[in-house]
């Protein structure tokens, strides 16, 4: 299986323009069986959803299914979604080419930036299952709770959407290179590129392998993907050594 982390410099509130951006990147990445995009990849992280977020048959998850099936492969980023009663999400979409769409929502959101005040949280962990590896969703804040991710030996691959400024640089890679370790999983943690509100933002997208090594990552400071063929047999023969 090949796995891609997508690194993008969003476009503020401009849903069109990121999903024609998204998918130039992509079109210029090497085929992948599953492609990562950042934390709300068409939108940029925003505390004022009203008049901006999308409906769960929204545009940014129907463009994923397009090109799911366009390119034979999965989709997955974090969108900005709301529900039938007004509520608000951080929401990841898995999208399938045989038309599934799968989402999980951010359950542990960022206290400090009033996120909590704003979103709903998720209902806790999913696991999806996809070309054989079992996939486990995770949004941003949610890589500082390990006893929230702690793997029961129920996923392969921990997908990571991020927005991480560069102030945090030294937190997002010593995070996901621990969730790796500790869980014997592959890590695809894609982060954003640009500037907004916030901050700035320098990505760091890595691929990590169980050992918490670095196998595939994305250049820092611009956009761009990285993919790398997954070692099945690396992380089954540790696994075999080790608890699971």
């Amino acid at each position: 299986m090949k796995v891609t982390v997508v690194q993008q410099n969003i476009i503020q509130n401009d849903i069109k323009a990121n999903l024609r951006q998204m998918e130039k990147l992509v079109a210029a990445a090497e085929k992948s069986d599953i492609y990562l995009f950042p934390e709300m990849c068409s939108t940029g992280f925003t505390l004022t959803p009203a008049g901006l977020a999308e409906e769960a048959n929204g545009l940014t998850s129907q463009r994923m299914l397009e090109w799911a099936k366009k390119y034979d492969a999965a989709f997955a980023g974090s969108v900005m979604t709301v529900d039938g009663d007004g509520r608000f999400y951080n929401r990841m979409y898995f999208a399938c080419p045989d038309g599934r769409l799968y989402f999980y929502d951010k359950s542990n959101l960022f206290i400090y930036s009033g996120e909590s005040k704003v979103f709903t949280p998720g209902g806790g962990a999913v696991v999806w299952e996809f070309r054989g590896a079992r996939i486990r969703p995770a949004i941003c804040y949610d890589i500082r709770f390990p006893v929230f991710l702690y793997n029961r030996n129920d996923y392969d691959i921990l997908l990571i959407s991020g927005a991480f400024p560069t102030s945090r640089m030294l937190a997002w890679d010593t995070l996901v290179r621990a969730r790796a370790i500790e869980n014997l999983c592959y890590v695809v943690a894609s982060n954003r590129v640009g500037a907004d509100d916030f901050g700035k933002y320098c990505g760091h997208s890595v691929i990590i392998n169980p050992y918490g090594e670095k196998v595939g990552a994305c250049r820092s400071g611009c956009q761009g993907t990285a993919t790398v063929e997954l070692d099945w047999e690396l992380m089954t023969n540790l696994r075999n050594r080790s608890l699971f």
